[in-house]
């Protein structure tokens, strides 16, 4: 199964579950983790479903290729990391 993990930095705003899915695309995986808590859909994806700007996910240490429909695939044992950007200074 694939296993998506998020960054704390997102824990300040909403629970963030670790999630083991049989999904075989990155969207799917998602969904997944939506289902588990709904509120973390706002701070992943925009209002046309796409990934926002701030936030960046890698799926076996490479970044995904397509930020809008996000198709990329997910093997049984990928490891997915949802990272937030940070901003400051």
């Amino acid at each position: 199964m694939a296993q998506l993990f998020f960054t704390q930095q997102l824990a300040r705003f909403t629970s963030v579950p670790q999630v083991e899915t049989d999904a075989s695309s990155l969207r799917a995986g998602l969904d997944a983790a939506f289902a588990v808590n709904p509120r973390l859909r706002g701070y992943i994806l925009d209002d046309q479903g796409a990934l926002r700007a701030n936030v960046t996910i890698f799926i076996d240490g490479r970044r995904c290729r397509d930020t809008q429909r996000l198709d990329d695939p997910l093997l049984p044992g990928s490891q997915v990391y949802v990272l937030q950007a940070l901003s400051g200074g």
